[in-house]
């Protein structure tokens, strides 16, 4: 049977990539003195990444600076690099090659960044703006329709923490869910167990969603 391009059954295409993202692909699975060359450059380009988008979020960590900041970076960037030459063939070619690699250290730094800050102020709570404030911002990066709906929900589910939650749900909830703390690091900042965290992580979650359904932000099947 024939399958017509753009229906869901048709392979995927990629696209043909440009000059300078085909090079970068093919040093980087290269051999000897030419692929420690790229990786090198990789390097480096991750490591600016990482440092402007550490400078972007400055404003909600101002206790991480100079050495330490520089340090974070400098992590972020290996981790990235390991991340991009593992994920080569993921590449599609629908943006540039170095816009495609920039995300992994983008990724990496705002991870390295909410860890760090944890590990020296504390699980933030329910009232942390910090949260709230990424959260935002996050919402308001996609398009104008489901920015405003993602910014309503976001605003119920803030609500919904505060009014249905216990206080111990809501520690866990807002460590894990919103803000992607390891379960190992909260159980232990809480003198608690794994189990223990993933029973009221499990309970926090259905009471959310009983509250969200109810007011008609989910369905039965998840988010509108």
């Amino acid at each position: 049977m024939l399958v017509r391009e753009g229906t869901p059954d048709a392979p995927a295409r990629r696209r043909e990539p440009d000059v300078e993202s085909r090079t970068w692909i093919e040093e980087l699975r290269a051999t000897g003195v030419e692929r420690s060359g790229a990786l090198d450059r990789l390097h480096d380009l991750l490591l600016r990444a990482a440092r402007a988008e550490a400078h972007r979020r400055r404003h909600l960590y101002p206790e991480i600076a100079g050495v330490e900041l520089d340090d974070l970076c400098r992590q972020a960037a290996d981790d990235a690099v390991v991340a991009v030459t593992a994920k080569l063939d993921g590449y599609r070619g629908e943006s540039r090659f170095t816009t495609w690699a920039y995300a992994f250290a983008i990724f990496e730094i705002s991870v390295k960044l909410r860890r760090h800050a944890w590990r020296r102020g504390g699980i933030p709570t329910a009232d942390d703006d910090t949260t709230w404030d990424r959260l935002a911002e996050r919402a308001g990066t996609v398009e104008a329709g489901a920015g405003i709906e993602s910014a309503e929900l976001l605003g119920a589910l803030r609500r919904a923490i505060t009014e249905e939650l216990t206080a111990r749900q809501r520690q866990v909830f807002v460590a894990v869910a919103l803000n992607d703390i390891e379960i190992d690091v909260v159980a232990d900042q809480l003198s608690s167990t794994r189990g223990a965290i993933y029973k009221v992580l499990h309970d926090a979650r259905m009471k959310l969603r009983r509250r969200l359904e109810r007011e008609g932000h989910l369905t039965q099947k998840g988010a509108r």
